[in-house]
């Protein structure tokens, strides 16, 4: 990785005096530098980084001006997964759409949104998969919790036309991932295989500009992050290793955060450390993230990071997709809170 040690990361482009600070890294520019690493890069990743990064901008400038704009509410229909779409979910994803199909680096599509794969008109596809949740925690739009998109990026294995089976991927094959967050401020955390970093939105140069170089997860963390309204529901693996978090013999107990948008919990357990958990209930017997554009990109990031994700039982990124809406339960966070639950699920397992 190039060595950005003389680059002042977290001060503003725009200095109190009005003057533009020179001496920073934009995501554009960051990837280009990671592109001349590898000596037969075609440059089409980085193209459709781009059109990506065209997306968030756009979807951000929405989401500060939904209000205004109207695009509060719901928009008469709803998605694949039963949920009501939101106007701001039905103007992200037709974004992402248009941006990916006519960046001329895509085949095939896989939205939260739509239910079927989309493919790209021949004369305008590349090489790389894309599958997405274009408006992640969608039912907090109208409180003003933080929202974000997902995604992930793959490379086609068929020969000739795209189909489903360049879809259905392990997360270990991915090719880059990362999600943008729009909370008080937007930032993209993006990986390429080499580590994560974080990018902030300057709205002075409306650019993304390296805030968060080498994004790495502490060990072990002191938040649990689940959503205990389910807590009758869940296994007894589950219930017991939140019994232990929140009276441990010895030590402070764990603090417990849930915020219900999937990018907003998944950046702080990042930032902080701790566990994430969604698990499998009575009722959600096989969970209820979905795997290819929730899971495996978030997966992929955290073990970049230095983190674990699982199922509970294999990781997240070695699952085989069947279908392009599966859904799986998962564990992610600090590499010590994951491997806690994963070794109390195989003690459990023992006394049965």
């Amino acid at each position: 990785m190039e060595n950005y040690s003389n680059i002042r990361f977290l001060e503003p482009t725009m200095a109190s005096t009005g003057q533009l600070d020179t001496n920073f890294v934009t995501m554009t520019r960051f990837v280009l530098t990671e592109q001349r690493k590898i000596p037969y890069a075609t440059g089409e990743l980085t193209q459709l980084l781009n059109s990506i990064l065209t997306c968030v901008k756009a979807i951000s400038s929405a989401v500060r001006k939904a209000g205004m704009a109207h695009l509060f509410g719901i928009a008469g229909e709803t998605n694949i997964q039963g949920e009501e779409v939101k106007k701001l979910d039905v103007l992200s994803n037709d974004l992402f759409i248009n941006m990916l199909r006519s960046s001329y680096t895509t085949c095939l599509l896989i939205s939260e949104e739509n239910e079927t794969v989309i493919e790209v008109e021949t004369d305008k596809q590349g090489k790389y998969i894309v599958c997405f949740d274009p408006l992640d925690g969608s039912s907090n739009i109208d409180c003003l919790v933080s929202i974000g998109s997902i995604f992930a990026i793959y490379k086609k294995v068929t020969e000739g036309a795209p189909t489903l089976q360049d879809g259905l991927q392990k997360g270990k094959n991915i090719v880059a991932a990362g999600y943008a967050l729009y909370g008080s401020a937007t930032m993209v955390v993006l990986s390429t295989g080499n580590g994560v970093n974080g990018f902030m939105l300057d709205p002075a140069i409306g650019e993304f500009v390296l805030t968060d170089p080498d994004m790495r997860i502490k060990p072990r963390g002191k938040i649990y992050s689940i959503n205990e309204g389910y807590a009758s529901l869940w296994d007894k693996t589950v219930t017991e290793y939140v019994r232990r978090k929140k009276y441990p013999e010895s030590g402070k107990p764990y603090g417990a955060r849930y915020i219900g948008s999937m990018v907003a919990d998944v950046h702080r357990t990042i930032k902080y450390g701790g566990i994430f958990m969604y698990p499998a209930t009575k009722d959600s017997p096989n969970g209820k993230l979905r795997l290819l554009y929730e899971c495996n990109p978030m997966a992929y990031i955290i073990e970049k990071a230095g983190g674990l994700a699982s199922t509970g039982k294999i990781p997240i990124l070695e699952v085989v997709p069947e279908k392009i809406h599966q859904r799986v339960p998962i564990f992610m966070g600090s590499k010590e809170d994951v491997q806690e639950i994963l070794d109390l699920y195989k003690e459990l397992e023992k006394q049965d």
